[in-house]
């Protein structure tokens, strides 16, 4: 099965199921790096609670595109 064969049935899905095949696509070649997604895990989590202990103040959206 082409290339082309292969664009042809995948035009056939379903939205969804074009976007399951997509998001599969990308990940078979940029696959995450686990350590650094744990990493950036690890960082939001530790952002979260300091700013769920108001240690520190959100920035709010408009103001985040107004600059």
């Amino acid at each position: 099965m082409g290339t082309r064969e292969i664009l042809e049935n995948a035009l056939r899905l379903k939205p969804q199921e074009r976007l399951a095949l997509v998001d599969m696509l990308l990940e078979s070649v940029d696959r995450p790096d686990r350590k650094i997604e744990e990493i950036w895990n690890h960082e939001a989590l530790r952002r979260l609670a300091a700013y769920r202990a108001g240690k520190i103040k959100g920035i709010p959206l408009e103001d985040v595109f107004a600059e």
